[in-house]
């Protein structure tokens, strides 16, 4: 089978050009990373949604910068052809455009990032983006619902619903790409509102809970049926893994405590020359 090429910037321009559409995943480690890459998905993002997924917060926020190298280190370590975008966390960047690329450079550098992902289309959020791509490195937008801020948005909830908010996210868009982003997540905003914003943008739009777009992005715990409660409207289950991985696990502790594991066959033979000499020294030794 021969391998494909990597995902570069120019293939990502190219499918855009062509209107293929762009698949990406999220990644938070080796086995969820070398999973995307063994499907053939063209982008993965190591996102701060780590921050519940995997590491157990109640939000995106607390998760650090260094826990986000930590994994996205993970993650590069399995990929060879997919292109990888790694989210700057909250915290990272706030403070000033230097802080921003400094942060940036840390998930290039230490991690492999091929792009960072940076929230939000305020006008310091888009000074961040200038700073960071004049530093070199690529960076994907996020606007409409962004987690991080979600407070100020009045929590967890679409955007765009209203005319105040769908003319911010279609300015935001506008603005984001204009200050240099190579594509543009679009999270949690009215498909019909989505198709007007695409049609006016010269880069990717990646919806997630956004209807048709250039491609698509989805949480790879929430696909494959891992994440525990309720998920996100937008979310489509592709697998029932959490309960496959409860029933295994059930299953090998009856058969531990019930005495049916392990058997002969999980375990590993010995020679009897080599069992007597054990018995002897054993003995030698009062036992």
């Amino acid at each position: 089978m021969t391998e494909r090429p990597p995902v570069t910037l120019a293939r990502i321009a190219e499918m855009h050009a062509a209107g293929e559409q762009i698949v990406m995943v999220t990644a938070y480690d080796h086995p969820s990373a070398r999973a995307a890459e063994r499907a053939g998905v063209d982008m993965i993002l190591v996102g701060d949604s780590a921050a519940q997924v995997v590491l157990g917060y109640d939000g995106t926020a607390p998760v650090s910068l260094d826990e986000m190298l930590m994994l996205a280190r993970a993650v590069r370590r399995a990929v060879r052809t997919a292109f990888v975008v790694v989210d700057l966390p909250f915290g990272a960047t706030e403070l000033s455009d230097e802080q921003a690329v400094a942060s940036s450079l840390r998930l290039v550098k230490e991690a492999g990032a091929d792009a960072v992902k940076l929230e939000g289309g305020q006008p310091a959020r888009l000074s961040r983006i200038r700073a960071i791509v004049a530093a070199g490195i690529p960076v994907v937008g996020h606007i409409g619902l962004t987690p991080q801020t979600a407070t100020a948005l009045g929590g967890l909830r679409a955007q765009g619903r209203t005319v105040d908010t769908a003319l911010r996210v279609a300015q935001e868009a506008l603005d984001v790409e204009a200050a240099g982003a190579i594509a543009l997540v679009v999270e949690a905003v009215p498909a019909a509102v989505v198709a007007e914003i695409r049609g006016a943008l010269g880069i990717p739009l990646i919806g997630i809970g956004a209807g048709a777009a250039d491609g698509q992005v989805l949480v790879h715990h929430d696909l494959l049926g891992i994440t525990a409660g309720r998920t996100a409207r937008f979310v489509k289950q592709y697998a029932a893994l959490g309960d496959a991985m409860a029933e295994g696990i059930a299953t090998y502790a009856t058969e531990v405590r019930a005495g049916e594991f392990p058997s002969a066959e999980h375990t590993y033979p010995v020679a009897d020359d080599v069992l007597d000499q054990v018995r002897a020294h054993l003995a030698a030794r009062g036992h």
